[in-house]
C-alpha cells in the first residue's frame, strides 16, 4: 500500500513545477497577493470563455466550446458568477449582469428543475446580488433591500418551488415542474439535503419580503427530518416524503446529507436560533460517536451505528469549515490534513475514496472541480492564519491549472488516475471554488469585515446597518449579509407604532396635567377610547394578532445497507451498475 501511496505523489511532484510564490527551500508560506492574481486569471477564462461559447446556455462545454442546459435553463453560470464578480472587484461587469439577467431569465417555463439545485443556486444567487447590489453601485429602487428587482426574481423562483412542499410531511418532493407544479408520477423518495437544505435563502427570503410561508416550510421540513432520526440520533441519506419512511439507511456526513447539517449551524448563526444550534450539536454528539474513526468519518447503518461503507467522499470536505464554525478548531485541523493527503496523493479529492485500501473507489475517481476543501481551508486559515492552509491553496491552484485548463475554460477530471477530462464545467466552478480559492488569498476583501466599517441605510421600516461583516455563505457559496434580516421586518413597524402610540400617549397625560393645573379639577382623567387611539379595544386586539412569541437570543460561535449500495449524490441514488 505504500509503494501505491508514494507512486501518486511522485508523479504529482513531477507535474506540478515550483511557480513564483510557492513555498521555497526555507518553508515560507505561499504569496498571498501571487495567488490572487493567479485565482482571478482563472476566473476570468472560465468566465469569458463561457459568455463567449455557451450563454444563455446554464453551463459550458469546455472541450466542444459550447454550451447546454443542466439545471432548468436559466443561464445559471451567470447567476452563479454574479456575486464573485463583486468579490473580484469587478462593479461594470456585475451591473451589465444585473440588467441581462433582467432582460434575459424567466422562470414561466415548461421545465423540471431540482427543487435542491433551484433554490441553492439560482435563489441563493439572487438573494446574495441583490443584497450586494448597492455595493456594486448599482443604483437600487426606493425601499431596498426590502424591495428591487433581483428580490423579485428571487420571490418568483422560489413560489415556484412551494408546491414540491405540498406533502403529508411537509417534506419536499425533489423535482418540480415550473409551469404545472409536482409531476403526477413524480418519485416521493428524496435525499436528505434536499429536504434540510431551504432555511438560509427562504428565511431571508421572508425576511425581506414579509411573506412567512418560505421560513415556514423550510422550518416544517428541518422538524421532520429531526423527528424521523433514528434512536441513536442519525439520519440516513434518502425519505419517502409521503410516508417519513427512510428508503436508504446509511448516516453520514458526506453525498445526500451534507448541507442539511451546514444548514442547521449556518440558519442557527443567521437567526440566532437556540433551538437549530442545538439539533446540530445533538447530531454531532452522535456522528462523532458512531461515524468517526481516526479522525476519518465513515458511513454506518443509522438504527445500529454498524460500519456499511468505509469510504470519504470529496463532498464530506466541507466538514472542517462547519467545525470551524463553532469553535472545534482542533479536531476540523485534523480531519482537514486527512483529506489534505488524498488531495496530495491525486492532485483533486475523488468523489469516493477507499480508506483501508488508501485509493479510488471504481467509478467514482472523478474530480469535477469541487470546492469543499478550499472551502474549509478558506475558514480555517480565518480561525487560524496556519500557513498549511495556504499550502492546500496554493496546490489547487497548481492542480487544477495543470490537469483541467482548456481552450474554452476548465474542464472536469473525470478519472484522477490519468487526468482524462470530461465535457462539463460545472456552475459551482465560478461560484465557489474559485470565489474561496479568492477569499483564502484575501484577507482585506470585504467579505472578511470585521465591523469596523459599515453602510447604514433607511428603510421603510427604520435605519439599518449593512455591510458590517458576518456574511452566512450558503451551501453555493453565496454570501447572505445577516444585518439585512433585520431592516424589513414587520416587528420593526410595529414597535414604532407602539412608539408614536406611546408618544401620543404622553402628550395627551401632559396636556391633562397642563389643564388639571389651568382648571384645578379633581376628577379622573381617562385616555381616548376611539379608533386609533392607544386604549382602543381594536388596537389592543391588532396587537394581540400581530405580536410574535417572544425568543430569547442565545449566544452563538461564529468564528441495512452494505458496501456495494448506493449513496445519494445530486438527488440521485447511484447502484452498482452505474
Amino acid at each position: 500500500m505504500l509503494f501505491r501511496l508514494l507512486v501518486p505523489l511522485g508523479l504529482l511532484c513531477a507535474l506540478l513545477p515550483l511557480h513564483h510564490g510557492a513555498p521555497g527551500p526555507d518553508g515560507t508560506a505561499p504569496d498571498p497577493a501571487h495567488y490572487r492574481e493567479r485565482v482571478k486569471a482563472m476566473f476570468y477564462h472560465a468566465y469569458d470563455s463561457y459568455l463567449e461559447n455557451a450563454f444563455p446556455y446554464d453551463e459550458l462545454r469546455p472541450l466542444t466550446c459550447d454550451g447546454h442546459d443542466t439545471w432548468g435553463s436559466f443561464s445559471l453560470t451567470l447567476i452563479d458568477a454574479l456575486d464573485t464578480l463583486l468579490i473580484l472587484g469587478n462593479v461594470s461587469e456585475f451591473q451589465r449582469v444585473v440588467e441581462v439577467l433582467q432582460d434575459n431569465v424567466d422562470f414561466d417555463i415548461d421545465v423540471n428543475a431540482s427543487v435542491f439545485e433551484t433554490n441553492i443556486r439560482v435563489v441563493g444567487g439572487l438573494l446574495s446580488a441583490h443584497l450586494l447590489s448597492k455595493k456594486a453601485g448599482v443604483e437600487v429602487e426606493a425601499g431596498w433591500p426590502c424591495s428591487g428587482p433581483l428580490l423579485r426574481m428571487a420571490e418568483e423562483a422560489a413560489r415556484k418551488l412551494l408546491p414540491a412542499f405540498q406533502t403529508p410531511t411537509g417534506m419536499p418532493y425533489g423535482t418540480v415542474n415550473l409551469l404545472h407544479g409536482v409531476n403526477p408520477g413524480e418519485t416521493p423518495v428524496t435525499c436528505t439535503a434536499g429536504i434540510g437544505t431551504f432555511i438560509v435563502e427562504f428565511a431571508t427570503l421572508s425576511s425581506l419580503t414579509g411573506d412567512p410561508v418560505f421560513e415556514d416550510v423550510a422550518r416544517v421540513a428541518l422538524m421532520r427530518l429531526w423527528e424521523s432520526r433514528s434512536d441513536i440520533g442519525l439520519v440516513g441519506n434518502h425519505i419517502d416524503v409521503l410516508t417519513g419512511k427512510w428508503v436508504a439507511q446509511d448516516a453520514g456526513i458526506g453525498a445526500g446529507v451534507d448541507s442539511y447539517f451546514e444548514y442547521l449551524v449556518k440558519g442557527a448563526i443567521l437567526l440566532q436560533d437556540k433551538k437549530l444550534m442545538a439539533m446540530f450539536l445533538e447530531y454531532n454528539k452522535a456522528i462523532r460517536n458512531y461515524t468517526r474513526f481516526d479522525d476519518w468519518y465513515l458511513w454506518v447503518q443509522m438504527y445500529k451505528g454498524t460500519v456499511s461503507m468505509p469510504v470519504f467522499q470529496s463532498l464530506e470536505a466541507y466538514w472542517p469549515g462547519l467545525q470551524s464554525l463553532i469553535g472545534d478548531i482542533d479536531n476540523a485541523m485534523r480531519t482537514f490534513l486527512n483529506y489534505y493527503t488524498v488531495w496530495k496523493q491525486f492532485g483533486g479529492l475523488p468523489e469516493f475514496y477507499n480508506i483501508p485500501q488508501g485509493y479510488t473507489v471504481e467509478k467514482r475517481e472523478g474530480y469535477p472541480l469541487r470546492p469543499e476543501l478550499i472551502e474549509s481551508a478558506m475558514y480555517l486559515y480565518r480561525a487560524t492564519g496556519d500557513p498549511t492552509l495556504l499550502e492546500l491553496g496554493r496546490d489547487a491552484v497548481e492542480s487544477i491549472e495543470k490537469i483541467s485548463k482548456v481552450e474554452c475554460g476548465f474542464a472536469t477530471i473525470k478519472d484522477l488516475r490519468d487526468h482524462k477530462l470530461d465535457n462539463r464545467m460545472e456552475s459551482f466552478f465560478l461560484a465557489e471554488t474559485v470565489k474561496y480559492l479568492y477569499l483564502l488569498f484575501d484577507s482585506t476583501n470585504f467579505i472578511h469585515n470585521n465591523g469596523s466599517t459599515f453602510d447604514a441605510v433607511i428603510t421603510p421600516y427604520g435605519e439599518c446597518v449593512l455591510g458590517a461583516g458576518g456574511y452566512i455563505f450558503n451551501t453555493e457559496a453565496h454570501p447572505i449579509d445577516p444585518a439585512a434580516l433585520h431592516c424589513c421586518r414587520r416587528l420593526k413597524e410595529e414597535q414604532w407604532e407602539v412608539e408614536d402610540l406611546m408618544r401620543e400617549f404622553y402628550s395627551l397625560k401632559r396636556k391633562r396635567s397642563r389643564f388639571q393645573k389651568k382648571t384645578m379639577s379633581s376628577g379622573p382623567w381617562e385616555p381616548p377610547t376611539g379608533p386609533g387611539t392607544f386604549s382602543s379595544p381594536e388596537n389592543h386586539e391588532r396587537a394581540r394578532e400581530k405580536k410574535p412569541a417572544r425568543q430569547q437570543s442565545p449566544l452563538l460561535s461564529c468564528p441495512s445497507q452494505p458496501f456495494t449500495s448506493k449513496l445519494a449524490l445530486l438527488g440521485q441514488v447511484f447502484l452498482d451498475s452505474s
